[in-house]
């Protein structure tokens, strides 16, 4: 059994167990390509995404009813330079280096977002007290961990409204105009399942988007469509998106 069959089984049976005991029950943490497996099971029961905070990459799966953000099995970690005057330039792979070698599983953890040299990591609860007892050093750094409500308003990413000139509605052009590709350079992303649209994986360079789609691209980043506000006189499309810096 391949990888992707242990995943659609693993996630079946957390389906089979909220529906036949009537109770909430959540995998751990899923990346792009999972979610996008998670997204073309139709046989499941109700479920909801969640990954501590609106927008979230990496999401936890919730099966039962009436889940919900509150309910999910996630905390937010703070972690802080002791002394940040002095601290080094800390990058998120940094923060993700120094919390992988404390022999973490990777599906435990979610999304980190660095605001101002400070990380702000979401993982499962079970985690938390083991990071933010031994997590004491990233890179030449001092660090201190705690436990935080929520994330603050200051490390959330808000997009930033932009405008681009498309010939046409296709994810690919859309996607070469807004991370400057060539044609033959999206086609490689689509090929090696890179762009995800709504968290299910798109292979079709011919894709069209519509307004209200979130788009990632692994490796570039993440926007969402908006909607078309004119076109050129060469019947060139305007469309306004936002885009996840």
């Amino acid at each position: 059994m391949n990888e992707t069959e242990l995943l659609k089984s693993r996630l079946s049976d957390l389906s089979d167990r909220a529906f036949e005991r009537n109770y909430k029950v959540f995998s751990e943490f899923l990346n792009l390509e999972e979610i996008s497996v998670l997204a073309v099971m139709k046989s499941l029961t109700e479920h909801k995404l969640f990954g501590g905070y609106d927008g979230a990459e990496r999401c936890v799966a919730g099966f039962g009813d009436d889940v919900s953000d509150s309910d999910f099995p996630i905390v937010c970690i703070e972690i802080a330079p002791l002394q940040k005057k002095f601290s080094d330039k800390l990058t998120h792979r940094d923060f993700l280096g120094a919390i992988m070698n404390l022999g973490i599983n990777r599906n435990t953890l979610g999304d980190i977002i660095v605001d101002d040299n400070v990380g702000y990591l979401f993982c499962l609860d079970t985690m938390s007290d083991y990071i933010t007892d031994n997590l004491t050093r990233i890179k030449h750094t001092a660090v201190a961990c705690r436990v935080i409500d929520s994330l603050p308003d200051c490390a959330k990413r808000e997009p930033e409204s932009k405008e681009i000139i498309v010939p046409s509605l296709r994810a690919d052009a859309i996607i070469c105009a807004i991370y400057h590709l060539s044609r033959n350079d999206a086609k490689a992303l689509f090929a090696q399942d890179k762009v995800f649209v709504n968290h299910k994986a798109v292979q079709s360079t011919s894709h069209t988007l519509k307004d209200g789609d979130t788009v990632s691209v692994r490796g570039y980043g993440k926007f969402e469509m908006h909607e078309i506000l004119r076109s050129t006189k060469k019947d060139r499309l305007v469309v306004e998106i936002a885009l996840y810096l």
